[in-house]
Protein backbone atom coordinates (compact mmCIF):
# COMPACT_ATOMS: atom_id res chain seq x y z
CA UNK A 1 0.00 0.00 0.00
CA UNK A 2 3.02 2.38 0.47
CA UNK A 3 4.20 2.22 -3.37
CA UNK A 4 3.82 5.53 -4.19
CA UNK A 5 6.50 6.79 -1.20
CA UNK A 6 9.38 6.92 -3.35
CA UNK A 7 7.30 9.36 -5.59
CA UNK A 8 5.95 11.68 -3.10
CA UNK A 9 9.38 11.59 -1.30
CA UNK A 10 12.15 12.14 -4.27
CA UNK A 11 9.93 13.71 -6.80
CA UNK A 12 7.42 15.93 -5.26
CA UNK A 13 9.30 19.23 -4.83
CA UNK A 14 6.50 21.04 -2.90
CA UNK A 15 7.39 22.53 0.54
CA UNK A 16 5.22 20.69 2.36
CA UNK A 17 3.47 17.06 2.32
CA UNK A 18 -0.16 17.52 2.80
CA UNK A 19 -3.00 15.05 4.11
CA UNK A 20 -3.40 14.25 0.80
CA UNK A 21 -0.15 13.34 -0.21
CA UNK A 22 -0.48 10.85 3.02
CA UNK A 23 -3.52 9.38 2.00
CA UNK A 24 -2.61 8.67 -1.42
CA UNK A 25 1.25 6.60 -0.48
CA UNK A 26 -1.16 4.69 2.64
CA UNK A 27 -4.00 4.18 0.35
CA UNK A 28 -6.53 5.98 2.49
CA UNK A 29 -8.83 8.45 2.43
CA UNK A 30 -8.12 11.90 3.54
CA UNK A 31 -10.59 11.46 6.45
CA UNK A 32 -9.22 8.19 7.94
CA UNK A 33 -5.84 9.83 7.80
CA UNK A 34 -7.27 12.85 9.50
CA UNK A 35 -8.96 10.89 12.53
CA UNK A 36 -5.87 8.37 12.69
CA UNK A 37 -3.51 11.23 13.49
CA UNK A 38 -5.82 12.64 16.10
CA UNK A 39 -6.44 9.36 17.62
CA UNK A 40 -9.98 8.96 16.81
CA UNK A 41 -10.81 5.31 18.88
CA UNK A 42 -13.18 4.29 15.55
CA UNK A 43 -9.87 4.00 13.98
CA UNK A 44 -8.05 0.96 14.70
CA UNK A 45 -4.79 1.19 16.84
CA UNK A 46 -3.13 -1.17 13.54
CA UNK A 47 -3.94 2.36 11.47
CA UNK A 48 -3.27 4.68 13.60
CA UNK A 49 0.34 3.55 14.03
CA UNK A 50 0.75 2.84 10.04
CA UNK A 51 -0.32 6.30 9.15
CA UNK A 52 2.00 8.00 12.35
CA UNK A 53 4.98 5.91 10.91
CA UNK A 54 4.00 7.28 7.54
CA UNK A 55 4.41 10.57 8.89
CA UNK A 56 7.29 10.20 10.21
CA UNK A 57 8.71 8.86 6.98
CA UNK A 58 7.22 11.83 5.09
CA UNK A 59 7.99 14.59 7.64
CA UNK A 60 4.33 15.57 7.34
CA UNK A 61 3.05 18.01 10.06
CA UNK A 62 -0.31 18.69 10.04
CA UNK A 63 -1.24 22.61 10.07
CA UNK A 64 -2.06 23.05 13.56
CA UNK A 65 -4.20 26.22 13.20
CA UNK A 66 -6.55 24.27 10.68
CA UNK A 67 -6.52 20.99 13.16
CA UNK A 68 -7.77 22.88 15.87
CA UNK A 69 -10.67 24.67 13.09
CA UNK A 70 -11.71 20.99 12.08
CA UNK A 71 -11.31 19.24 15.90
CA UNK A 72 -11.26 21.89 18.25
CA UNK A 73 -8.26 20.78 19.21
CA UNK A 74 -4.78 22.48 19.95
CA UNK A 75 -3.27 19.67 20.43
CA UNK A 76 -1.80 21.11 23.38
CA UNK A 77 -1.26 20.46 26.85
CA UNK A 78 -0.86 22.96 29.42
CA UNK A 79 0.95 23.24 32.45
CA UNK A 80 0.69 25.63 35.17
CA UNK A 81 3.99 26.39 37.40
CA UNK A 82 3.06 28.25 40.85
CA UNK A 83 6.54 29.89 41.35
CA UNK A 84 6.40 30.44 44.98
CA UNK A 85 6.66 26.94 45.89
CA UNK A 86 9.68 26.22 48.27
CA UNK A 87 11.17 23.73 45.11
CA UNK A 88 9.80 25.31 42.26
CA UNK A 89 13.31 25.68 40.97
CA UNK A 90 14.71 21.93 42.08
CA UNK A 91 17.04 20.46 39.42
CA UNK A 92 13.81 17.65 39.32
CA UNK A 93 11.70 20.47 37.85
CA UNK A 94 13.75 20.20 34.33
CA UNK A 95 13.70 16.19 34.35
CA UNK A 96 9.76 16.59 35.10
CA UNK A 97 9.19 18.87 32.06
CA UNK A 98 11.56 17.00 30.24
CA UNK A 99 9.52 14.24 30.46
CA UNK A 100 5.88 15.77 29.81
CA UNK A 101 7.79 17.25 26.59
CA UNK A 102 8.83 13.81 25.48
CA UNK A 103 4.93 12.29 25.98
CA UNK A 104 3.35 14.43 23.85
CA UNK A 105 5.80 14.78 21.23
CA UNK A 106 5.58 10.85 21.10
CA UNK A 107 1.80 11.47 20.16
CA UNK A 108 2.26 14.75 18.08
CA UNK A 109 1.36 17.16 20.74
CA UNK A 110 2.98 20.11 22.21
CA UNK A 111 3.42 21.58 25.86
CA UNK A 112 2.21 25.33 27.12
CA UNK A 113 4.00 26.21 30.05
CA UNK A 114 2.73 29.44 31.98
CA UNK A 115 3.51 30.29 35.54
CA UNK A 116 2.38 32.24 38.54
CA UNK A 117 3.54 34.20 41.60
CA UNK A 118 0.85 32.74 44.09
CA UNK A 119 -2.43 30.34 44.73
CA UNK A 120 -4.70 33.31 43.18
CA UNK A 121 -2.50 34.52 39.82
CA UNK A 122 -2.05 30.23 39.64
CA UNK A 123 -6.13 30.23 39.38
CA UNK A 124 -6.46 33.43 37.26
CA UNK A 125 -3.42 32.11 35.12
CA UNK A 126 -5.50 28.75 34.41
CA UNK A 127 -8.38 30.99 33.54
CA UNK A 128 -6.88 33.10 30.88
CA UNK A 129 -5.31 29.93 29.60
CA UNK A 130 -9.29 28.49 29.13
CA UNK A 131 -10.43 31.77 27.67
CA UNK A 132 -8.15 31.70 24.84
CA UNK A 133 -8.06 28.08 24.15
CA UNK A 134 -4.47 27.38 24.68
CA UNK A 135 -4.86 23.67 26.01
CA UNK A 136 -6.92 21.00 25.37
CA UNK A 137 -6.68 19.85 28.99
CA UNK A 138 -3.55 20.29 31.54
CA UNK A 139 -1.25 18.64 34.17
CA UNK A 140 -1.53 19.49 37.49
CA UNK A 141 1.34 18.86 39.26
CA UNK A 142 1.40 17.80 43.36
CA UNK A 143 -2.27 17.54 44.00
CA UNK A 144 -3.78 19.45 46.84
CA UNK A 145 -6.63 18.27 49.48
CA UNK A 146 -9.29 20.41 47.83
CA UNK A 147 -7.78 20.99 44.72
CA UNK A 148 -9.28 24.63 44.06
CA UNK A 149 -7.48 23.76 40.25
CA UNK A 150 -9.40 20.73 40.22
CA UNK A 151 -12.71 22.25 40.80
CA UNK A 152 -12.08 24.98 37.97
CA UNK A 153 -11.21 22.24 35.52
CA UNK A 154 -14.01 20.35 36.63
CA UNK A 155 -16.90 23.30 36.32
CA UNK A 156 -14.98 24.04 32.60
CA UNK A 157 -15.46 20.93 31.67
CA UNK A 158 -11.99 20.63 30.88
CA UNK A 159 -9.57 17.40 31.10
CA UNK A 160 -6.93 17.30 33.54
CA UNK A 161 -4.50 14.87 35.17
CA UNK A 162 -3.36 14.75 39.14
CA UNK A 163 0.35 13.62 39.58
CA UNK A 164 -0.85 12.56 42.61
CA UNK A 165 -4.25 11.70 44.09
CA UNK A 166 -7.72 12.96 45.09
CA UNK A 167 -10.87 11.50 47.30
CA UNK A 168 -13.23 13.09 45.58
CA UNK A 169 -12.16 10.84 42.05
CA UNK A 170 -15.11 12.21 40.07
CA UNK A 171 -13.75 13.04 36.59
CA UNK A 172 -10.19 12.32 37.74
CA UNK A 173 -6.90 10.56 36.50
CA UNK A 174 -3.76 10.65 38.13
CA UNK A 175 -0.33 9.15 37.80
CA UNK A 176 1.20 8.85 41.73
CA UNK A 177 4.02 7.03 43.39
CA UNK A 178 3.10 5.51 46.34
CA UNK A 179 4.68 6.87 48.90
CA UNK A 180 2.42 5.64 51.70
CA UNK A 181 4.40 1.90 50.85
CA UNK A 182 8.01 3.50 50.81
CA UNK A 183 6.71 4.99 54.36
CA UNK A 184 6.27 1.37 55.73
CA UNK A 185 9.18 -0.13 53.83
CA UNK A 186 11.18 2.79 55.80
CA UNK A 187 9.87 1.50 59.22
CA UNK A 188 10.24 -2.38 58.18
CA UNK A 189 13.94 -1.18 56.91
CA UNK A 190 14.90 0.38 60.79
CA UNK A 191 12.71 -2.27 62.99
CA UNK A 192 15.07 -4.85 60.75
CA UNK A 193 17.99 -2.84 62.02
CA UNK A 194 16.34 -3.03 65.94
CA UNK A 195 15.04 0.56 66.25
CA UNK A 196 12.16 0.74 68.32
CA UNK A 197 11.54 4.83 68.85
CA UNK A 198 10.87 5.92 65.26
CA UNK A 199 10.20 9.56 64.84
CA UNK A 200 8.09 11.10 62.00
CA UNK A 201 8.34 14.20 60.47
CA UNK A 202 5.71 14.82 57.74
CA UNK A 203 5.59 17.43 54.48
CA UNK A 204 2.75 20.20 54.05
CA UNK A 205 -0.62 18.89 55.31
CA UNK A 206 -1.91 21.21 52.19
CA UNK A 207 -0.61 18.65 50.00
CA UNK A 208 -2.13 15.03 49.30
CA UNK A 209 0.77 13.32 49.64
CA UNK A 210 0.66 13.97 53.52
CA UNK A 211 -2.24 12.12 54.32
CA UNK A 212 -0.78 8.90 52.67
CA UNK A 213 2.56 9.19 53.43
CA UNK A 214 1.50 9.63 57.15
CA UNK A 215 -0.64 6.99 56.62
CA UNK A 216 1.97 4.39 55.49
CA UNK A 217 3.97 5.43 57.94
CA UNK A 218 1.57 4.80 61.37
CA UNK A 219 1.25 1.19 59.22
CA UNK A 220 4.74 0.03 58.86
CA UNK A 221 4.69 0.97 62.68
CA UNK A 222 1.81 -1.60 63.12
CA UNK A 223 3.28 -4.14 61.08
CA UNK A 224 6.24 -4.00 62.94
CA UNK A 225 4.51 -4.46 66.38
CA UNK A 226 5.76 -0.72 67.56
CA UNK A 227 3.71 1.47 69.42
CA UNK A 228 2.78 5.32 67.92
CA UNK A 229 3.86 7.69 69.77
CA UNK A 230 2.20 11.04 69.29
CA UNK A 231 5.30 12.98 70.10
CA UNK A 232 7.05 11.80 68.16
CA UNK A 233 5.09 12.80 64.82
CA UNK A 234 5.51 16.32 63.43
CA UNK A 235 3.85 17.81 60.73
CA UNK A 236 4.72 20.65 57.77
CA UNK A 237 8.04 20.55 56.94
CA UNK A 238 8.78 20.83 53.92
CA UNK A 239 12.45 22.59 53.48
CA UNK A 240 15.14 21.83 55.27
CA UNK A 241 15.20 24.50 57.58
CA UNK A 242 11.29 23.11 58.80
CA UNK A 243 13.23 19.68 58.95
CA UNK A 244 15.76 20.73 61.42
CA UNK A 245 13.23 22.61 63.19
CA UNK A 246 11.07 19.72 63.74
CA UNK A 247 14.51 17.07 64.39
CA UNK A 248 15.16 19.26 67.08
CA UNK A 249 11.64 18.86 68.72
CA UNK A 250 12.06 14.99 68.26
CA UNK A 251 16.06 14.58 69.35
CA UNK A 252 14.79 17.01 72.68
CA UNK A 253 12.34 14.60 74.22
CA UNK A 254 12.84 13.19 77.59
CA UNK A 255 13.38 9.61 75.70
CA UNK A 256 14.00 10.52 71.89
CA UNK A 257 14.16 8.67 68.61
CA UNK A 258 16.99 6.19 67.24
CA UNK A 259 15.76 7.14 63.77
CA UNK A 260 13.81 9.57 61.98
CA UNK A 261 11.89 8.95 58.90
CA UNK A 262 11.01 12.22 56.78
CA UNK A 263 8.50 12.94 54.22
CA UNK A 264 10.64 14.23 51.98
CA UNK A 265 14.35 14.74 51.37
CA UNK A 266 14.72 18.29 51.93
CA UNK A 267 13.29 17.43 55.85
CA UNK A 268 15.56 15.03 56.18
CA UNK A 269 18.59 17.26 55.26
CA UNK A 270 17.72 19.42 58.12
CA UNK A 271 17.41 16.63 60.48
CA UNK A 272 21.33 16.10 59.41
CA UNK A 273 21.53 19.63 60.65
CA UNK A 274 19.99 18.87 63.95
CA UNK A 275 21.37 16.16 64.93
CA UNK A 276 24.95 17.87 64.08
CA UNK A 277 24.23 20.66 66.83
CA UNK A 278 23.86 17.91 69.31
CA UNK A 279 27.12 16.14 68.55
CA UNK A 280 24.78 13.34 67.00
CA UNK A 281 26.29 11.23 64.06
CA UNK A 282 23.97 10.11 61.63
CA UNK A 283 23.81 6.53 60.40
CA UNK A 284 25.35 5.77 63.94
CA UNK A 285 23.73 7.47 66.63
CA UNK A 286 20.44 8.29 64.99
CA UNK A 287 19.21 6.40 61.20
CA UNK A 288 18.07 9.42 59.16
CA UNK A 289 15.45 8.46 56.07
CA UNK A 290 13.90 10.44 52.95
CA UNK A 291 11.80 10.45 50.47
CA UNK A 292 12.22 11.80 46.75
CA UNK A 293 15.72 10.93 45.95
CA UNK A 294 17.00 14.71 45.46
CA UNK A 295 20.66 15.07 44.17
CA UNK A 296 21.12 17.10 47.36
CA UNK A 297 20.82 13.56 49.09
CA UNK A 298 23.05 11.78 47.23
CA UNK A 299 26.53 14.52 48.25
CA UNK A 300 25.16 14.68 51.78
CA UNK A 301 27.31 13.24 54.76
CA UNK A 302 26.92 10.50 54.93
CA UNK A 303 24.78 10.19 51.81
CA UNK A 304 21.21 10.08 52.38
CA UNK A 305 19.12 6.59 52.59
CA UNK A 306 15.71 7.75 50.74
CA UNK A 307 12.76 6.44 48.35
CA UNK A 308 13.55 7.61 45.05
CA UNK A 309 10.78 9.06 42.33
CA UNK A 310 11.88 9.33 38.47
CA UNK A 311 10.32 12.60 37.56
CA UNK A 312 11.07 11.98 33.54
CA UNK A 313 9.30 8.98 33.61
CA UNK A 314 6.19 10.29 35.63
CA UNK A 315 6.01 13.38 33.41
CA UNK A 316 5.88 10.86 30.60
CA UNK A 317 2.93 8.97 31.87
CA UNK A 318 1.03 12.09 32.88
CA UNK A 319 1.52 13.44 28.88
CA UNK A 320 0.29 10.24 28.13
CA UNK A 321 -2.92 9.69 30.76
CA UNK A 322 -4.09 13.49 29.56
CA UNK A 323 -3.77 12.75 25.93
CA UNK A 324 -5.78 9.55 26.37
CA UNK A 325 -8.58 11.04 28.47
CA UNK A 326 -8.38 14.28 26.30
CA UNK A 327 -9.61 11.50 23.26
CA UNK A 328 -12.60 10.15 25.30
CA UNK A 329 -11.25 7.50 27.26
CA UNK A 330 -13.29 6.39 30.56
CA UNK A 331 -11.38 8.26 33.83
CA UNK A 332 -11.86 4.66 35.67
CA UNK A 333 -9.37 2.80 33.25
CA UNK A 334 -6.86 5.59 33.28
CA UNK A 335 -5.66 5.31 37.18
CA UNK A 336 -1.90 4.89 37.50
CA UNK A 337 0.93 4.56 40.56
CA UNK A 338 4.21 3.15 40.36
CA UNK A 339 6.61 2.44 43.22
CA UNK A 340 9.51 4.74 44.65
CA UNK A 341 13.05 2.62 44.17
CA UNK A 342 14.88 2.26 47.57
CA UNK A 343 18.20 3.60 47.74
CA UNK A 344 20.11 2.46 50.87
CA UNK A 345 22.80 4.42 51.51
CA UNK A 346 24.93 5.60 55.13
CA UNK A 347 22.28 7.45 56.66
CA UNK A 348 20.40 4.42 58.55
CA UNK A 349 22.61 1.69 60.75
CA UNK A 350 21.88 -0.47 63.29
CA UNK A 351 19.90 1.46 66.80
CA UNK A 352 22.55 2.05 69.38
CA UNK A 353 22.73 -0.63 71.39
CA UNK A 354 21.83 0.96 74.72
CA UNK A 355 18.86 2.18 73.58
CA UNK A 356 17.56 -1.32 71.81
Amino acid sequence: MDKNLGTIAAGDRRNRVTISDMADALGLTKSTVSRAMNGYSDISEATQLRVRRMADKLSYQPLSHAQAIKTGRTRSLGLVLKLSDHDAQRPFLAEFLAGLSAGAHAEGWTLTVAASDSEADMIQTFRTLLRDGKADGFILPRAICDDPRVRLLREADVPFVLFGRQDDDTDCVWFDILGEDAMRDAVAHLAALGHKRIGYINGGTQYAYATLRKAGFVQGMRDAGLGVDPDLMIEGAVTSIEGAQAARTLLDRKTPPTAIVCAVDFAALGAYQAATERGLVVGRDVSVMGYDGIPEGAHADPPLTTYAVDNRVAGERLSNILIRRIRGEDPDTLRETALARFVDRGSTGPAPTEQT
